[in-house]
């Protein structure tokens, strides 16, 4: 008796390990595309502006949206035009990460866009000679200039 228990123990680690391989974990549900979006737009703050560019070497903002979305396997187009196209509105107090928030520029309606990161705060490609930042709707400039909030349909 005492010849197999040694073998005995040896045998449960390995046992243990083979029941962990079919064990397969459950997705995480608050990681939706949306929350990966803004978690990869976060990660390019400081990269710099450029027009029409939608790579870490420089991004306006909707290459920013692009890219963030297209890392995290959506493809969305580049422009807000464009993205205003293939999103719907929702309203402001349903915020989620990863929405869009259109603004007015320059006099041009929603011709700015930011992907929103929770706290009323957003990250956007705002302009030349700056780089990418986190902004706040608590400034009186982006709550003058706020239009509409819009989400892709990536969940």
């Amino acid at each position: 008796m005492s010849a197999r228990f040694p073998r005995v123990l040896f045998l449960v680690p390995i046992l243990y390990v083979l029941a962990a391989c079919g064990h397969i974990p459950a997705e995480n549900p608050s990681e939706t595309t949306g929350n990966r979006a803004a978690n990869l737009a976060l990660t390019m703050v400081g990269k710099p502006y450029r027009y029409g560019g939608n790579t870490p070497a420089g991004f306006d903002c909707s290459g920013l949206v692009q890219y963030s979305y297209r890392r995290s396997g959506v493809n969305l187009p580049h422009g807000t035009d464009e993205l205003r196209r293939v999103t719907r509105p929702i309203a402001r107090g349903k915020l989620q990460r990863g929405d869009l928030l259109f603004f007015t520029q320059e006099g041009r309606k929603s011709s700015h866009v930011a992907l929103y990161i929770g706290d009323s705060r957003f990250v956007h490609a705002p302009s030349s000679g700056k780089k990418v930042y986190v902004a706040g709707f608590d400034d009186s400039y982006w709550q003058r200039h706020f239009t509409e909030a819009r989400r892709p349909d990536a969940d």
